[in-house]
């Protein structure tokens, strides 16, 4: 189930742009007890200077990774690339992508940023919850820095700002409550029901068939509902890009979705049959993609089976799938369509998609701001 196509604007995300070069290499330990030369190395150089010396293997990412490190603090991927972008800027690195061996690099800006009023939001320790950006419509460090940068880097930093505080007004879950255990799920049929998806009477079943599909298969039905938010607007059972149809996007094509389901001779009467019935499909094509053979399925993993089920045998967060392209473009790594999919980008893509399809849950004045955040970050990003 290979082509795919956003019905509608995708959200940005956070992050600058970043190839195949800047991608997170792993600093992983290499045998019990021991730590990675960089690790070593910006330990080593933490309270005595700020410049790095580059050496072989190393990438800006990682070297920023493993100053924080050193320091007991931790970033997630989109402040990865961002501060990538703005340490080169920092050292008249012209490309963030090339840094040659011996290079020193002054990492010191990352201190500054820590320190900076709705700067980066850090996690102490190993076992920190994941960070987020925070929501500023400038940090003194990117003002600082924009008088240094090309235009493009100048758009780009703007961009991400945009996306910044998209995130933070709209949020990418909601939290349970006894009441309501799977609150996307629940938001996203409210939504369907209102876009006429769904018929009322129906939403109860479809609830309960879900449950019933996420019990089998082993997948979280927050996630399910995520994954039809990108594929269908959210369970929309007219879905089409005229090859693929339905909630899920059943592609036509021997093998593929459609002949899975059964309607290989027709793959758009799929369109004929409402959201409760797709779903009696979409249990069958996860039966046959083996979707429970997987072991209990992540979000990466559930949206993997849909779209190309053979890439999930890539389990690195970072590593580029083998997926043709391009898809839509928040699933590539930077926002950037000609770019490569990660399993990193493709759960931050999918997270920020469905936190901007249910952003009608917020408040009025709320939901302007984000809408017109959003505007921004699809007119700026390339």
């Amino acid at each position: 189930m290979l082509e795919r196509n956003a019905l509608t604007p995708n959200p940005g995300v956070a992050g600058a742009k970043a190839s195949d070069a800047i991608r997170t290499v792993s600093t992983g330990n290499a045998g019990r007890g021991m730590i990675s030369k960089g690790f070593t190395q910006a330990l080593e150089q933490a309270q005595g200077g700020p410049g790095v010396k580059v050496a072989s293997g190393d990438t800006l990412i990682g070297m920023i990774r493993d100053y924080a490190r050193a320091r007991g603090q931790s970033f997630n991927a989109g402040q990865e690339f961002q501060l990538a972008q703005q340490v080169a800027s920092a050292n008249g690195i012209g490309d963030a992508n090339r840094i040659l061996v011996g290079q020193k690099i002054d990492l010191s800006l990352i201190d500054r940023e820590m320190a900076s009023p709705g700067g980066v939001i850090l996690a102490k320790g190993p076992g920190a919850a994941t960070p987020v950006a925070a929501a500023t419509s400038a940090t003194p460090v990117l003002q600082n820095m924009e008088r240094l940068q090309t235009p493009a880097q100048m758009s780009m930093n703007r961009a991400v700002k945009a996306t910044r505080q998209v995130g933070a007004l709209v949020p990418t879950s909601f939290t349970p409550s006894a009441d309501q255990p799977h609150p996307v799920l629940a938001k996203t049929l409210d939504r369907a029901v209102s876009k006429g998806f769904i018929p009322p009477d129906d939403k109860s079943a479809v609830y309960d068939k879900i449950l019933d599909m996420a019990k089998n298969h082993g997948f979280a039905p927050d996630d399910f509902a995520r994954m039809t938010l990108m594929e269908s607007d959210g369970m929309n059972p007219r879905a089409s890009n005229q090859r693929c149809h339905g909630i899920i996007q059943f592609c036509d094509g021997p093998a593929r979705g459609a002949a899975s389901a059964g309607y290989a001779a027709n793959p758009k009467a799929i369109l004929d049959l409402s959201v409760h019935t797709q779903l009696g499909l979409v249990d069958r094509y996860f039966d046959d993609v083996g979707l429970k053979n997987q072991g209990p399925a992540g979000l990466e993993d559930l949206y993997l089976s849909v779209l190309n089920p053979a890439s999930r045998a890539e389990n690195k967060s970072d590593a580029p799938l083998n997926i043709p392209g391009p898809q839509a473009r928040s699933l590539h790594v930077g926002n950037d369509s000609s770019a490569p999919i990660t399993r990193q980008s493709l759960r931050q893509g999918l997270l920020q998609n469905a936190a901007y399809r249910l952003g009608h849950m917020l408040p009025q004045s709320l939901r302007v701001q984000a809408q017109r955040a959003q505007q921004y970050v699809e007119a700026t990003l390339p």
